[in-house]
This record gives structure tokens, C-alpha cells and sequence, in this order.
């Protein structure tokens, strides 16, 4: 009976165990660039600089399928948007446009929403826009004039609130604190306030293009020399304060927060693919 290395064009083959006397392909190479003579030391890899360039965004997001849910980053929408009100301000007023801006923002009772900015040579509007849909769903007219304090800080709560928020924002300040009744006070629906706080929009990391339009910045920039010229021009305001520009927390008086916490979370504030409901 035959033995497998009898065979006729097979060969036997030893098999040697880890730690065995073998010089490895590393090893060969290695003696072979030292060659006879050579000093045998710890060996040095030398890396060539790198030619590519990397940034990172500090937003989550900037990944496509997760900012493809936000109706406002489709093609299309923003700028209809905007061609949409240039037509109405035409038509009604006639006022010359400074700019648009998409920001967030924050009621007093902490919910987000979703709004487009406005400002012309005496008002500043904010325009609550349905991106699904691309039609305007509410516009609020501010006189310029009116507005006499702008506050720039961080967001505060009270000392027990359940419901908090990090990050910076701007309040807008307008008319008389004293003339607001105390139902508007409580009514989460009431547009008496004479206040309203932003803060930037979500999807401001998503894309270069829309980087300018979502900076609270870029907005400040606009808005501060168009209320400084109808404050200048004024003469029988009877208020004899300019414009305030303050930099100090921006308070969000709310303790539990249940409906903000809710909404927030869901981005019910935003015009957002929400996906089939079904089985």
C-alpha cells in the first residue's frame, strides 16, 4: 500500500510551527537593504506628509440622509420661498428687501419652529413657512421703529425648571412690556407678546450654500443698522431711547416643559418628511 508522498508529481512537505527557524519576507528585506557590514539597530519609518485636506462639521446633522428629511434643504423650497414674498412685500408695500434668513425660533414656552426672516428699510417680518406645501401660512409685521432692545447670550431657565436647552440665541424686544395683557400671557397661541427670541436653524452645517442665510450673525449684521436709521430719523416716538444692544442671558421662563419636551424632540416645529404610517 502507497503513502501519499509516493505518489508520482507530489513532493513532501514539512510544515513548521510558529517560532521556528524561518526568515520571514520582512527579515529578508530588511538584511537585504542592510546588507554585509551594516550595524543591526532599531529600523526608522520615515511617512511622507499627507496631500489630502479633511473638515468636519460640528453639527450630526450634515450626513445626507439625515438633513434629506428636512423639507427646507430639498431643492427648490427656499427659493420659492423667497420669490414668493418678494412678490407679496411688492404688492404691498413696496419696501426695499435687505435679506433672508432661516432661523429657529424659541417661544416662551421653549418650542422650536421654523422661521423665515424678513428685513426691509422699516419692518421686520417673520414668515411662518410651509415648505410641504410652499405656501406662507402667517406673517407678522414689526415696525423697526418699535423695536428698542436686542439681547444676545446664552439661554437661562429658572433654578427648578425640568425643561432646559443649551446654546446662544437673540431676543427681539418691541413696544411695552406693561401693555400685555395677562391672558396673552398664558396663551401658548396668543401673538400679543411683545418679544420673540431666535436661534439657528438646524441644518446649518448641511451645505456652503445655505451657510449665510442660517446665521443668526450674518442676521444681526442687517437688522441692527435698519432699526438705528428709523430710530435716527424719528422725532415724535415720545420713547427718547435708541436702540439697545445688550449682551446678557436670554430667560425662558418655563419649569416643566412636557408639550416643549415633546415637540421638540419630534421637531413637530419643522417641515419634516415624516415617513408612511402603516403596516
Amino acid at each position: 500500500m502507497s503513502t501519499i508522498g509516493s505518489f508520482e508529481g507530489f513532493q513532501p512537505v514539512s510544515l513548521k510551527q510558529d517560532g521556528d527557524d524561518q526568515t520571514s519576507e520582512t527579515d529578508q528585506l530588511s538584511t537585504e537593504e542592510g546588507g554585509p557590514g551594516t550595524v543591526s539597530g532599531p529600523r526608522q519609518t520615515s511617512r511622507s506628509p499627507s496631500v489630502t485636506e479633511s473638515a468636519l462639521y460640528p453639527s450630526p446633522y450634515h450626513q445626507p440622509y439625515i438633513s434629506r428629511k428636512y423639507f427646507v434643504t430639498w431643492p427648490g423650497p427656499i427659493e420659492t420661498a423667497t420669490e414668493d414674498l418678494k412678490g407679496h412685500i411688492a404688492k404691498t408695500s413696496g419696501e426695499k428687501i435687505q435679506g433672508f434668513w432661516l432661523l429657529t425660533e424659541i417661544d416662551r414656552w421653549n418650542n422650536e419652529k421654523e422661521r423665515i426672516l424678513l428685513v426691509t428699510d422699516r419692518t421686520l417680518l417673520i414668515c411662518k413657512y410651509d415648505f410641504i406645501m410652499l405656501s406662507c401660512v402667517q406673517l407678522q409685521w414689526i415696525p423697526l421703529s418699535a423695536v428698542y432692545r436686542i439681547c444676545l447670550g446664552k439661554f437661562s431657565f429658572p433654578t427648578m425648571s425640568l425643561d432646559k436647552r443649551q446654546g446662544e440665541g437673540l431676543r427681539i424686544c418691541w413696544g411695552s412690556p406693561e401693555q400685555q395683557s395677562l391672558l396673552s400671557c398664558w396663551n401658548p397661541w396668543s401673538t400679543e407678546v411683545p418679544y420673540t427670541t431666535f436661534t439657528e436653524h438646524l441644518m446649518k452645517y448641511t451645505s456652503e450654500k445655505f451657510l449665510e442665510i442660517y446665521k443668526s450673525s450674518g442676521f444681526m449684521s442687517k437688522l441692527v443698522p435698519a432699526i438705528q436709521n428709523p430710530h435716527r430719523n424719528s422725532t415724535g416716538s415720545g420713547r427718547g431711547k435708541g436702540l439697545m444692544v445688550l449682551t446678557e442671558p436670554v430667560l425662558i421662563e418655563t419649569y416643566t416643559g412636557l408639550m416643549s419636551f415633546t415637540g421638540n424632540c419630534n421637531k413637530l416645529g419643522y417641515s419634516l418628511a415624516r415617513g408612511s404610517v402603516g403596516f
